[in-house]
């Protein structure tokens, strides 16, 4: 275990002092999860190859799709109304925003819906957003797109771990370079509704083991609304991680709290409060079978991804045009999005 995980640091760029970009981008990214939808207003400031990303707005519908789809392998009509309800005032927002770009990607629920593909052609007819189903595979990539590698401290390895409602996403990375990814159906949700046999779990410690690398101090990096509202749980700051005692500490405040106390007493939203302590299960879990002390927390997540991915796209298509408002706007037509 590590003994001085405070000194170690997720390092992150931060622009100069008075610093004016030359540039900005406006990108938006949906994440239809198992356990909510998000919509993420992202502008991008760039001077040379010098970007900063900031977080402009975050909508959260608390839709649980997960809670149809891991029962009944579909989702239901009501759920069905509200997802698509929720898209088409999204595509509104979109329409006032005027984004360069926009990536809408749904994750496990809809992936495992027998109807999913009806309801992603159902949203694009009338929202006329482009919502693509992806695998865990993808999900990984579009969460790593963020280049967390790139801000991690030489000499350390890490495993990335991001916990969702119906998979639980695992990367190790070492000397800076991602080495070896895996996703698990282990999810808050499925866990809310004891859909998670002992054998999943026995499969995960096994791979966190055998994929562990070898003489070298691994630390962790936490992802998804659970982990943060640990992290703001917790005594650390800033960019500090969070001990593995400490999450010791938060998991047992939780499960010391009934779903009532978690919302009363610690300020948690209800479709937050009951499956919050699977997600603290899982991440102590993982950080015990890898030996793991200190827990990052760079608050991040696939809408984040998605818009590095999308960014990364404009420069390397465009590595030396700045769009001007003429043709943001132009670019926001072809999005489809209805008329006002």
């Amino acid at each position: 275990m590590v003994k001085n995980s405070k000194n170690i640091r997720v390092r992150k760029r931060s622009p100069e002092k008075n610093w004016v970009p030359d540039s900005e981008q406006r990108y938006a990214a949906i994440d239809i999860g198992s356990n909510g939808v998000r919509l993420l207003l992202s502008r991008v400031m760039t001077t040379g190859e010098h970007c900063v990303f900031a977080k402009e707005s975050l909508v959260r519908m608390p839709i649980r799709l997960g809670a149809d789809v891991f029962k009944n392998q579909k989702i239901s009509a009501l759920k069905e109304e509200q997802l698509t309800s929720t898209m088409i005032a999204f595509s509104h927002l979109l329409k006032a925003y005027l984004p360069f770009d926009y990536r809408a990607c749904a994750t496990s629920a809809m992936r495992e819906a027998e109807n999913g593909l009806s309801i992603a052609e159902r949203i694009q007819q009338e929202s006329g957003l482009d919502l693509r189903i992806i695998d865990g595979g993808e999900e990984a990539e579009m969460i790593l797109a963020s280049h967390i590698a790139e801000t991690l401290t030489p000499g350390y390895a890490y495993l990335y771990i991001d916990v969702g409602g119906g998979s639980t996403e695992l990367t190790y990375f070492a000397n800076n370079e991602r080495l070896v990814s895996k996703s698990f159906a282990i999810g808050t949700v499925r866990l809310l509704n004891e859909q998670v046999g002992s054998s999943s779990w026995r499969a995960m410690k096994a791979w966190v083991i055998k994929k562990r690398p070898k003489n070298v101090m691994v630390n962790a990096i936490g992802s998804g609304g659970n982990m943060n509202k640990i992290f703001r749980l917790s005594s650390s700051k800033n960019d500090e991680p969070v001990s593995y005692n400490e999450v010791l500490r938060i998991d047992k405040l939780l499960t010391d709290h009934n779903m009532e106390e978690r919302v009363r007493l610690l300020h948690l939203r209800p479709d937050r409060a009951d499956v919050i302590i699977h997600a603290s299960n899982i991440f102590r879990s993982i950080m015990m079978w890898a030996e793991i002390d200190a827990i990052f927390v760079p608050q991040f997540g696939l809408a984040d991804g998605l818009v590095h991915f999308m960014h990364d796209k404009f420069l390397s298509e465009q590595p030396r045009v700045i769009p001007s408002k003429e043709s943001i706007y132009q670019s926001s037509v072809k999005l489809s999005l209805p008329s006002a």
